[in-house]
């Protein structure tokens, strides 16, 4: 049995299968609510009930209060709707975002390629053309791993068939471990997307920086490479930081895009330089490369940061002390179990994470 699900105050009504939770019904039919961790656990996806019946489902109690499920809060990404329901969320759409609805697709992989000695270049030829705005993350499922895993999608969205990822090996991690010692080529997999908030604000001017840290490269690369495809004229600067030079990976990819492009610069950082290296690139962390580079001035600019919360974290005390706001600054943090991944992450700068 189908239901109708209202969301106010946009007015957009979405059909809701029986089982199938408010958040998935509406992603899948191009409708953007606000989420983060999607199973239950960060409250990002809370929403008020106006009419209808709703069942909770597996939320957390610390993330939907007993007094808030009284008051008829319900978290999108658990509930499931047993009538026609209107639901009131804290929508703040961004005129940039395109709201490609999520689907289903069948995967093989076609290639796998050593990026460094703990990240993985995954390449799957997808059964169709994925369309997704650059920045976007996919669900990956895997064989006895318990629920999808998220990663973000490296190619541009002109590479509509074939979808690469950037896996980092993380200890213990039951996913990355899957990745990098069992998966094969010719192997299949099953994924869906796009998901995510996190792409370029073509309407709001300034220059671009973009800051990454290890795997977290793979999203600024997918923005840089349709930027660069589609002759965007704005400055285009990115900051790469790694522990070493084996850890620098897509580097020549980088420097071929600065030959070609005059808008565009490239700037690694190396915060463990091994002894005895001939490395003459900045020495140090990703954020204080940025500083260096711009004399720890960042006005007129706008800063796209991915990677693992302490480079975020880093990376906004110095943007913000050379000038730029929470308007100027977007970001994707790289969680995993070991960062409490279950747990909600926000900074106490920015409201908006």
């Amino acid at each position: 049995m189908t239901h109708t699900v209202t969301i106010e105050p946009i007015g957009e009504q979405i059909d809701v299968e029986e089982g199938q939770t408010i958040l998935q019904a509406a992603l899948r039919q191009g409708v953007w609510l606000p989420f983060a961790c999607g199973h239950g656990t960060c409250a990002t996806c809370k929403v008020q009930v106006l009419e209808g019946d709703v069942e909770v489902g597996d939320a957390s109690p610390f993330a939907l209060m007993d007094v808030e499920r009284d008051e008829g809060k319900v978290l999108a990404c658990c509930a499931t709707v047993e009538s026609d329901v209107v639901i009131e969320a804290d929508i703040d759409v961004d005129p940039d975002f395109e709201g490609y609805a999520v689907e289903d697709y069948c995967a093989t992989v076609s290639r796998i390629v050593d990026l460094s000695p703990t990240i993985k270049g995954i390449h799957l030829k997808l059964d169709r053309g994925m369309t997704f705005q650059a920045g976007q993350y996919i669900n990956l499922e895997l064989p006895g791993v318990d629920g999808p895993r998220a990663f973000s999608l490296a190619n541009p969205p002109s590479k509509a068939d074939e979808v690469e990822l950037h896996i980092r090996l993380v200890e213990g991690g039951a996913a990355t471990g899957y990745l990098h010692n069992q998966l094969k080529v010719g192997d299949e997999v099953n994924l869906s997307g796009p998901y995510g908030q996190f792409f370029v604000r073509n309407s709001q001017d300034g220059d671009l920086i973009f800051i990454a840290g290890g795997s977290g490269l793979s999203s600024p690369q997918s923005m840089i490479l349709e930027l660069l495809e589609s002759n965007d004229s704005r400055q285009i600067t990115l900051f790469q930081g790694a522990r070493n030079l084996d850890e620098l990976y897509n580097r020549e990819l980088f420097e071929a895009l600065q030959r070609e492009h005059e808008n565009f610069s490239y700037v690694p950082a190396l915060s463990d330089v091994d002894e005895g290296s001939d490395w003459q690139g900045f020495k140090g962390f990703v954020h204080e490369a940025a500083k260096a580079h711009f004399d720890g001035r960042f006005a007129g600019h706008k800063a796209y940061l991915c990677g693992p919360p302490p480079m975020i974290d880093a990376a906004i005390t110095a943007l913000m002390q050379g000038r730029l706001f929470e308007r100027d600054i977007f970001m994707e943090r790289f969680l995993t179990a070991a960062d409490g991944a279950g747990e909600t992450q926000r900074s106490a700068l920015f409201k908006k994470i």
